[in-house]
């Protein structure tokens, strides 16, 4: 499959296009929302690992539906050496099928699925996890990434 086109604001204050991360492998993982406690862990486990995986080319790009300023924020605080991008009106989350139903305390609402996609250079979707548990997920990622390396 391959990723659908999509323009977002980034964190950066730019806006981002699949065409601007084609000819290289990248990295898009979907969180729920900025500064929340396992978005926090997936977050920084990103920022951990950055180094590794830009050492094989990877690019990383988080995405929710928070603001920019949210994500600003967010990017202060961790320090997270990485683009976040607004997606606030869920399009790409809903052409990639990761906003769905959620159920929190018994209530029922409509979210994000964290969700992580491992893009190839051509634009192809090499690997994607879906329904994502946070510990040890990013380890995950680095290995498939270093295999698509090979």
């Amino acid at each position: 499959m391959k990723f659908p086109k999509f323009s977002l604001p980034g964190s950066d204050g730019t806006t981002h296009t699949l065409a601007d991360y084609l000819g290289k492998p990248f990295v898009v993982y979907f969180y729920p929302k900025d500064n929340t406690p396992g978005c926090t862990v997936q977050a920084c486990a990103f920022r951990d690992q950055h180094k590794k995986l830009r050492a094989l080319g990877v690019t990383v790009l988080g995405v929710s539906p928070d603001s920019i300023a949210s994500h600003q924020r967010f990017i202060a605080k961790e320090e997270l050496p990485f683009v976040l991008l607004c997606d606030a009106d869920h399009k790409l989350a809903e052409k990639l099928g990761v906003w769905g139903e959620k159920q929190l305390y018994g209530r029922k609402f409509l979210g994000i699925i964290r969700t992580t996609f491992l893009v190839g250079a051509d634009g192809t979707v090499a690997k994607e996890w879906r329904g994502v548990k946070v510990a040890g997920h990013v380890d995950t990622v680095l290995a498939a990434a270093k295999l698509a390396a090979e």
